[in-house]
């Protein structure tokens, strides 16, 4: 049964570490809202997961419609991502001490995470065929698998929310205002991706 532990755990840090939209959003809301926004959207997953791992089962007695869903949701999470991307960008100006968090990190990573296609395709591959091992092994392999993953998942992801929040400290203004345009930038290219990606799977659907 540890041998599914094992996995989890590594599937849960190669998760929370991986560059994407998500660890992108976290660092952003970090710089800006102090690390306790950056916890919150680290939490996201715990909240979208339960109904993209049942969506995905679903998904899997509907295969032939895959490309289509995956599609869609591809282009819809593109222009969400871009218009995080764009607000990133525009920004010229921020109170480093403000103490009233109007930020909703939490809703965004939420948004974020629910429309990126990737967690779908990781529970539709990976993750529901090692779940359908782990529940054949005993039911207890299965939960071993689960709480390992979420594990490392959300704790690397609030470990680099406080490694972030920890340098803005070191940090000025002008600095902070930089580099939150430079992730901006890196939202829009994930946005770019996730564009072409759901145009991809519309074509094949």
């Amino acid at each position: 049964m540890f041998v599914f532990l094992a996995k989890g755990l590594i599937f849960g840090l190669s998760s929370g570490i991986s560059p994407g939209p998500l660890t992108t959003l976290l660092v952003s809301e970090t710089l800006m809202h102090r690390t306790r926004a950056g916890i919150k959207v680290a939490f996201a997953p715990l909240i979208t997961d339960g109904p993209i791992i049942l969506c995905c089962f679903f998904l899997l007695a509907q295969f032939s419609n895959l490309p289509l869903v995956f599609g869609i949701v591809s282009l819809v999470g593109a222009f969400y991502i871009f218009y995080l991307g764009i607000k990133s960008i525009r920004l010229d100006h921020f109170v480093i001490d403000a103490e009233i968090d109007h930020s909703h990190s939490l809703m965004k990573g939420i948004l974020t995470n629910a429309l990126n296609p990737h967690p779908y395709i990781f529970w539709l591959s990976i993750g529901s065929t090692t779940m359908i091992k782990a529940l054949d092994v005993h039911p207890g392999a299965l939960a071993l698998f689960l709480a390992g993953f979420y594990f490392c998942l959300v704790g690397a992801k609030i470990v680099l929310a406080m490694l972030v929040g920890a340098s803005r400290r070191f940090l000025s203004n002008r600095i902070f205002i930089v580099i939150n345009n430079a992730l901006g930038a890196i939202l829009i290219l994930f946005a770019g991706f996730l564009f072409y990606e759901g145009l991809h799977y519309l074509l094949a659907s």
